[in-house]
């Protein structure tokens, strides 16, 4: 079970947004480096990382940031946020990073997503972010008419490494991770499904280790860490306990 430290990337610094809204964004590190650098010295494995102005633009906008914090953590590290085309996949890729996160192509362009699967096994993520149990998608300004379940049994047999669910009205909020939406996903699907959004405290490190939720790959966490609600190493410790 991964407990995935996130760095959301605004403005070239490390933010958390409330919501989804990028009006409403913390700055909690200027510089993102540093950040990667001291989850990695606080003991976790992998790094979680999300370009919110590339979400928005369809493109890279904190590229030099992502590189940089490459360059800071041996850590593997997941990127999401306006990767759209193959090239913008097999550029990521080359610069190092263990695995590209596909959004709002995941509900454009299916047909991509699985194309890139078989070009790069083990590196393809999809990103389903819901608001009211139906996808957003274009940085969760735009909703669909997709349900969840519905979108990622369109992936299934594809060779998708996880699929990251964001519940987007815990976001940001210390709500506590939506379980039983999270839970009824991975229960759906083969594919191993990463928890994200509103994990608050310890409480939610707990739930993680219940057997229900043994089949989940593990959960993000933003917000409670910076805030200092959730001690590092005492969650590092009752996952390894698991």
């Amino acid at each position: 079970m991964i407990l995935f430290p996130a760095i959301d990337l605004k403005g070239g610094q490390c933010v958390r947004l409330k919501l989804g809204d990028m009006n409403q964004a913390t700055v909690y590190n200027p510089d993102p480096a540093a950040q990667a650098k001291a989850f990695e010295d606080q003991g976790f494995e992998w790094l979680h990382v999300v370009d919110l102005d590339g979400a928005f633009a369809g493109e890279s906008r904190n590229g030099a940031a992502v590189e940089a914090i490459l360059k800071a953590t041996r850590n593997p590290v997941q990127l999401g946020g306006g990767i759209r085309t193959h090239a913008h996949i097999d550029a990521w890729l080359a610069k190092g990073l263990a695995r590209v996160i596909l959004g709002t192509v995941a509900v454009r362009d299916p047909a991509l997503v699985k194309e890139a699967c078989r070009l790069h096994p083990g590196k393809i993520a999809v990103g389903i972010d819901a608001k009211g149990g139906k996808v957003a998608v274009e940085g969760w300004a735009e909703a669909s008419s997709l349900g969840v379940v519905e979108l990622a049994k369109k992936f299934e047999g594809a060779g998708v490494a996880a699929i990251i669910y964001t519940d987007i009205d815990r976001d940001g909020v210390l709500a506590g991770i939506n379980w039983d939406a999270t839970i009824a996903l991975a229960e759906a699907v083969s594919i191993p499904v990463i928890a994200s959004g509103g994990l608050a405290s310890l409480a939610d490190i707990r739930r993680m280790t219940m057997p229900d939720a043994q089949k989940l790959e593990g959960a993000i966490s933003g917000r409670a860490l910076y805030d200092g609600r959730i001690d590092p190493a005492e969650a590092l410790s009752l996952l390894r306990a698991a």
